[in-house]
């Protein structure tokens, strides 16, 4: 969803925006076809919270990556700040007992 979402800002940047949305769309469906069958197996194993804070902490891993690599944006304190809160969230969401 990254690439989906922020990689049109580099490379169709001069494209009309209903290319854009269509070159996102086929990215998206492609991770959509990943992401639904993920749910359907974790939920199994955890709580839907817990779904939620893990892809977010995924999401967030993938992003600074894309960020550095692809679109060049230097990593800042602020990052590495907003890293720790959600590990942070990680911890407690996931040292919650299972009801």
């Amino acid at each position: 969803m990254i690439f989906a979402w922020y990689g049109h800002l580099k490379d169709f940047k001069n494209a009309p925006v209903f290319i854009a949305i269509i070159v996102s769309w086929g990215i998206a469906f492609l991770e959509y076809c990943f992401q639904v069958p993920a749910n359907r197996i974790g939920i199994n194993y955890f709580t839907l919270p817990q779904l939620k804070v893990l892809q977010e902490i995924i999401t967030m891993i993938v992003f600074a990556g894309f960020s550095v690599w692809y679109m060049k944006v230097p990593v800042t304190r602020n990052y590495f700040l907003a890293a720790m809160l959600l590990a942070g969230a990680a911890y407690l969401i996931f040292t919650e007992p299972r009801r």
